[in-house]
């Protein structure tokens, strides 16, 4: 006979895969309706920047703002004091070195001149007086010595001839003695008359150096002198272009190009010395060098010297400010899009990709290489031809998705 079977109480193991399947799709069902809404923000399309993604040649540039200093600065300096009586050249003219800028007059100078002048003439006087003294001494010392010595061969014939005469008893011992002393007198009279000479000689060769010497520095002075009154002309110390310059006619004056920018810190590692920068002046492109490096980094920025490789705009003047292009590196391909605000707000990490129909935007990662004044090197994440919200994301808030009107 047949036995009722009774149904048992409870879950069976196919109920579990019922409730599983019903729990998900609840969550699903549950994410597009509350978790969509979370992170999603809407906006007018007409408010945001959007922009192409484009396959193109990068340019491995930056734009910097230099102003205009001198590469080197020479002071100018009156060596003498005066009164400007004449302005040759203004301010910001080129000049070469040695071109006279101002004249000066100097009254105490001109009678240092006249006084220096008439001491030299002075010291000349004295110079030729001197020599003919000694001139005069030296003739007369001569023929004082040629007179004694002529009176010494006379009374020594004399005495030789007295000394005979006594040896024969013909003259008187008196007679011989004086002949005898005569003689001698004589030749101590020369001695004397002799070293006197030689004395003076010696003393007017010392004297006529000393008062050479003299005289040679004196006309080394005069000389200085004149340099001081060249002095008076002010001139150009080098070659350049004349800067401040603090004189006017009648003033009384007392004795007495490089390019400086400002890069971003960001740049650092990529800043060195030689390379090219292009200033666009006129429609007329101006090379430069990068000349020097300032290691110091102050808000944010670091200072760079560049130099003219050639040519410079004529009506160049210190103290203008330029936009300058800095070349980094070769041209390259690569994708590329507009800079834009958006960079302060992701850091160049994500970016807000917007869909084919142009109603959404949604997140996405990318990677950013190298960046110049109008574009940014897109590594990875983006595709040509896609379109990108470029505008600043500060109001967006932590949403991934936009809903654009």
């Amino acid at each position: 006979m047949d036995i009722q079977l009774q149904k048992k109480k409870g879950l069976r193991p196919k109920h579990y895969g019922y409730i599983a399947l019903t729990l998900l799709l609840l969550f699903l069902a549950w994410k597009m309706i509350f978790g969509t809404s979370i992170s999603t923000f809407r906006t007018e399309k007409d408010k945001l920047s959007i922009a192409s993604v484009t396959q193109g040649k990068f340019d491995d540039y930056i734009t910097i703002n230099g102003s205009v200093a001198p590469i080197s600065t020479i002071y100018m300096d009156a060596y003498e004091g005066g009164r400007v009586s004449e302005k040759l050249i203004e301010e910001g003219a080129m000049v070469k070195k040695g071109e006279i800028i101002l004249k000066l007059e100097n009254s105490s100078l001109y009678e240092q001149i006249l006084a220096s002048e008439s001491n030299l003439a002075l010291k000349q006087n004295d110079l030729r007086s001197t020599k003919l003294t000694f001139d005069s001494r030296q003739v007369n010392g001569r023929k004082e010595l040629v007179n004694s010595e002529y009176e010494v061969q006379k009374l020594k014939r004399n005495f030789e001839q007295n000394k005979a005469l006594f040896d024969e008893e013909l003259i008187s011992k008196e007679e011989y003695l004086i002949a005898k002393e005569n003689y001698e007198l004589s030749q101590k009279r020369y001695e004397i008359i002799k070293l006197q000479t030689e004395k003076d000689k010696a003393l007017r060769s010392t004297s006529l150096a000393g008062l050479d010497t003299d005289l040679e520095r004196m006309q080394k002075t005069l000389s200085m002198v004149y340099e001081r009154l060249d002095h008076l002309n002010v001139r150009a110390p080098a070659d350049g272009q004349l800067g401040f310059l603090d004189a006017e006619i009648g003033q009384s004056i007392g004795q007495g190009q490089r390019i400086g920018a400002t890069i971003d810190e960001h740049y650092i590692d990529r800043i060195k010395r030689d390379l090219i920068a292009v200033l666009d002046r006129n429609s007329k492109e101006y090379e430069l060098r990068l000349r020097k490096v300032y290691p110091e980094v102050r808000n944010g920025k670091f200072k760079v010297d560049l130099v003219f490789t050639n040519e410079k705009p004529e009506t160049i003047r210190s103290g203008q400010s330029y936009n300058i292009k800095l070349q980094l590196g070769a041209s390259s391909e690569a994708l590329l899009i507009p800079k834009g605000s958006f960079f302060q707000s992701t850091g160049g990490q994500w970016i807000f990709v917007v869909d084919a129909s142009g109603t959404t935007a949604l997140k996405r990662p990318i990677k950013i290489g190298k960046q110049n004044s109008r574009y940014y090197e897109i590594l990875e994440g983006l595709q040509a031809d896609e379109k990108v919200i470029t505008s600043n994301y500060d109001v967006f808030g932590d949403a991934e998705k936009i809903i654009l009107k």
